[in-house]
């Protein structure tokens, strides 16, 4: 039944791609997405650090109700990012200090919540990977609904189960499954990129002539009048 069905995970990144993707900026793969994915900037690390990478395992709950996420937990494989679909409501905690501990001793590799959490001061301790969108000591009711293994989507941001799930300190990103291979090289090639330019920067040698170059291209002089 819609609104109340778990189901299984067909397929996943394999364990190889999460790990070259590790460490990655999460900046510089969103540029290589044509910077057209985001999953809002409202989902922040309430952790201390930490990189997050791994295979997504979908939640899709009602506002205020953390029932499936606990049924996720039971679910989920060593490596696994549990992400949740809470519609962003803020009134309920759906996570805490006691989860966490539970998600830790799974090897689950982390949460994304677009919802709530409250223990707020011993998760941000932490190094264990989680996002969410705010705090509220308030805590969650545990009935239902909820699907999992469902397609989500947070603020446009759609996540297939098995997906690619990344977060650093400027956001979360997910890397469509049949798009990761061709997202890594570009990556890779750019973070190449990225480097070159350092150095020139350091050498004095930067090429800025583009931005005259555009300055013209818009209809602006780029002289001092």
């Amino acid at each position: 039944m819609v609104g109340l069905q778990i189901l299984k995970r067909k397929r996943q990144v394999p364990a190889s791609l999460v790990e070259a993707f590790k460490g990655l900026p999460v900046a510089n793969i969103s540029d290589c997405m044509t910077r057209m994915t985001a999953a809002g900037s409202r989902l922040r690390p309430m952790h201390k650090s930490g990189y997050l990478a791994g295979p997504a395992l979908t939640v899709k709950t009602r506002p205020g109700d953390n029932l499936m996420i606990h049924k996720a937990l039971t679910m989920a494989q060593p490596g696994d990012v549990i992400v949740v679909d809470a519609g962003g409501d803020l009134t309920n905690s759906l996570f805490g200090e006691l989860m966490t501990a539970t998600a830790v001793q799974r090897g689950v590799a982390g949460i994304v919540l677009n919802g709530a959490v409250r223990d707020a001061d011993e998760i941000g301790r932490g190094t264990f990977p989680l996002y969410a969108a705010g705090v509220t000591h308030r805590g969650p009711y545990k009935d239902g609904p909820g699907e999992i293994n469902v397609p989500i989507a947070i603020d446009g941001m759609v996540i297939h189960p098995g997906d690619l799930v990344l977060g650093d300190a400027d956001g979360l990103l997910c890397v469509p499954f049949d798009s990761a291979e061709e997202v890594l090289a570009a990556t890779r090639k750019k973070m190449d990129a990225e480097k070159q330019t350092l150095a020139d920067i350091a050498a004095g040698k930067l090429d800025t002539s583009w931005i005259d170059a555009t300055l013209r291209r818009i209809g602006c002089n780029p002289e001092p009048q």
